[in-house]
């Protein structure tokens, strides 16, 4: 671990306890997804809190291949389940935005030393589909202007996890054709359907469960895995209302508040 890599960690975590903002990128930015992947890993030890799961971005092209990788991940520190009212907290100087997702439930580890994995292989790790809401936020405004190496250092964006209802009779894959609908304020903002994702959300669990196993960070049950924007990246601010409707009848909603310092 370089010093460098090391003090971008602590400037980001040191940032997102005291809820203050980043007016710029705090260091040299990774050029790299390793040096990326080495900031994320180092800011996980700072920040001494248990992952609850794991959120799963896109690269998109042409950054997906130079990069070589078409996926990105991040910790999950924060889980909520889904009440009459749900207030996500959000960095009020930072970017922020809301995603509609599939929520995957790790209910079985992966063999240790396996780092390929199928499909089939990873589904079968795991053992539930929910609904849910991303809420991608970061102190640095320019999380997402930079390249995936700066998305990745800052935790992949992430700052917690709405879980909404259970998919029925998931494994026969139906839910992949539900239409997904996503509401700013209550103003329709994007749709699309699960099946025009890349390899799903399935993949998005088997992408991670590679990284993972590379990385040599062991897969809990019982963690989440956020498996990818469904009708995009959604930006909102404290004040805002973000809301999806799965098959055009289950409705998640939030409301967002300014996160506190600790």
């Amino acid at each position: 671990m370089s010093a460098s890599a090391k003090a971008i960690a602590e400037r980001f975590v040191n940032a997102r306890r005291s809820a203050n903002a980043l007016s710029e990128y705090p260091g040299s930015a990774p050029t790299t997804l390793e040096d990326a992947y080495r900031v994320q890993d180092q800011a996980i030890m700072l920040n001494r809190q248990d992952i609850l799961g794991w959120k799963v971005g896109r690269i998109m092209p042409p950054l997906d291949e130079e990069y070589g990788a078409d996926r990105l991940a991040g910790p999950i520190f924060t889980v909520t389940r889904a009440s009459a009212s749900n207030a996500m907290p959000i960095f009020a100087d930072g970017f922020a935005a809301g995603e509609a997702e599939f929520l995957l439930r790790i209910g079985s580890p992966p063999p240790a030393g396996k780092t390929e994995f199928t499909l089939d292989e990873a589904k079968s790790l795991i053992d539930a589909v929910h609904l849910g809401i991303e809420v991608a936020s970061s102190p640095f405004p320019g999380i997402n202007d930079h390249g995936p190496g700066v998305t990745i250092s800052d935790f992949g964006n992430n700052y917690g996890l709405l879980i909404g209802d259970a998919v029925p009779e998931w494994r026969d894959t139906a839910f992949l054709q539900w239409d997904i609908t996503a509401y700013h304020n209550d103003t329709v903002v994007g749709g699309a359907r699960a099946s025009a994702m890349l390899d799903g959300p399935i993949g998005a669990a088997r992408f991670l469960f590679q990284l993972l196993a590379r990385r040599g960070i062991a897969v809990e049950p019982g963690q989440w895995i956020s498996s990818g924007a469904l009708t995009g990246v959604h930006p909102v601010a404290v004040g805002d209302r973000f809301a999806a409707r799965f098959n055009g009848h289950d409705l998640l909603e939030c409301n967002f508040v300014a996160a506190g310092g600790a």
